[in-house]
């Protein structure tokens, strides 16, 4: 029985209320009453259900697609403005004791290189994606509770901030591990990272358990129930995703809703962030074993449609996908990229001889090439942390959200930033239409206030100062 409000995996993410709901968006994918009637909502800007959401995910009209396309524009517009935040994965060990069917780390794949890295090996990786200007980081492991416990990411998340290098800094370090204990997140929490994020994979219990017929990550429940016990650790900011490709899109979409759903309504707070990778490459790993692939039209009408439905949470694309997919969908909600990635244990500091890759990236241009792109395109590539070191995290960052107070600080936040990488890493020609994007954008900060400290803290930023941040 479908309870979103319950502790219980299979009842906050019911099959039964997922079938009911894609038999639902089916018979109304042209019921035109009904489908103005979720847009009339749609446009407070509020977001929609799943149910609603499953009626525009079955519906084919083509101004339905157009009008999904302008509302999530606009959406993204508003509450996340032109802000594009920038960060890098950052794998620190491949060995696992699963067998998930589409990743290559797993146990029983012989052909890739395992690895994990010292601390020594952690400060060279981090040295070198400072010198490239990241401040934000998304730690990757896979899972293994001897090689790579709970004490060894500690340690490691440690030694990470403790990085200083030139100007170079890292001031977020998300986390992205396998499903633990409460009293694990607690040290996670007292860590300091910033988002917890942990991919689903498939909504879909079934398909789920095949996919995963060894370990730990076997099991279902634990894994979904994992972000209930993330912040009953106390830690504020949760990032969901699905994998696509490997279960009926439409299945996983629903699901990713009710999830979401699920954490607003028993934990007080949706998903910080939602990540929608698509299945690529990867050794021992072939896409082509699985026959659900989802188009670049159909990829594109899942980001409009997600920002429309959960409209204050950031979605987040990697480098997974192309420059073109990924200059698609910036408009259509996407607030968060990668840039200059490597899915190898070790991979910044040095080329990789064998390959410890998770999966083929897409997007292969360098840091600076990303963000002299996003200036051309018209947005700010921000490397901002402000709100997680400044405790607007969680429900008080959705507060501001949600009211539009958070724009004062984003914009003013992002622009600044921004600066410090065009004075500090940005080539010639990047540094010269960054500054120009800079001066146009300092005038649209609403706050009169904001504006002149932001000036003010331009020419710090320009005579050789940090890390000023509101």
């Amino acid at each position: 029985m479908y309870n979103m409000m319950s502790s219980k995996a299979e009842e906050f993410i019911s099959d039964e209320e997922i079938r009911r709901c894609l038999r639902y968006g089916e018979e109304n994918a042209e019921n035109r009453e009904l489908i103005g009637r979720i847009f009339e909502k749609a446009e407070l800007m509020k977001g929609i259900s799943h149910e609603e959401a499953a009626v525009l995910l079955h519906s084919e009209l083509p101004d339905v697609a157009e009008r999904m396309k302008d509302l999530a524009n606009r959406i993204k517009r508003r509450f996340y403005g032109n802000r594009i935040v920038m960060f890098a994965p950052l794998y620190l060990s491949n060995y696992c004791v699963n067998e998930c069917r589409y990743c290559p780390y797993h146990g029983s794949n012989k052909h890739i290189a395992r690895k994990q890295l010292s601390q020594e090996e952690i400060v060279r990786e981090v040295t070198a994606l400072q010198d490239m200007g990241h401040k934000r980081l998304a730690l990757e492991t896979g899972e293994d509770p001897e090689r790579c416990p709970i004490e060894y990411v500690l340690e490691s998340i440690k030694t990470i901030y403790g990085i200083k290098h030139q100007n170079g800094a890292i001031r977020r370090v998300n986390v992205n591990i396998a499903a633990t204990t409460v009293e694990n997140y607690r040290k996670l929490k007292e860590a300091g990272i910033g988002t917890y994020i942990l991919f689903q994979e498939t909504y879909h219990k079934e398909t789920y358990e095949y996919l995963h017929p060894k370990g730990p990550k076997h099991n279902y429940a634990y894994h979904t129930e994992a972000m209930d016990r993330a912040m009953d650790g106390g830690i504020d900011d949760v990032g969901l995703g699905v994998l696509f490709g490997l279960n009926l899109y439409k299945y996983d979409f629903i699901g990713l809703l009710m999830h979401a759903e699920h954490l607003e309504a028993a934990k007080g707070c949706g998903p910080h962030t939602i990540s929608v990778p698509r299945l690529r490459p990867a050794d021992d790993v072939d896409p082509g074993d699985y026959s659900n692939a989802i188009s670049d039209e159909i990829f594109t009408k899942l980001v409009a449609l997600l920002r429309i439905a959960v409209p204050y949470t950031g979605i987040i694309v990697s480098t997974r996908e192309s420059q073109k997919t990924r200059e698609k969908v910036l408009t259509l909600g996407v607030s968060q990229i990668s840039g200059a990635s490597s899915t190898s244990v070790g991979g910044y500091a040095e080329k990789e001889e064998e390959n410890s890759a998770q999966f083929e990236v897409n997007d292969t241009r360098t840091l600076d090439e990303v963000v002299s792109w996003l200036i051309d395109l018209g947005h700010i590539p921000s490397f901002c942390t402000a709100c997680y070191r400044e405790g607007r995290t969680g429900d008080r960052f959705m507060r501001l959200l949600k009211s539009g107070q958070i724009a004062n600080v984003c914009q003013a936040n992002a622009l600044m930033t921004l600066t410090e990488y065009l004075e500090d890493y940005a080539s010639p020609e990047t540094r010269e239409k960054g500054r120009a994007l800079v001066r146009d954008e300092i005038g649209r900060i609403p706050n009169e206030k904001v504006r002149a400290k932001v000036l003010e803290h331009l020419e710090g930023l320009h005579s050789g100062l940090r890390d000023f941040r509101f």
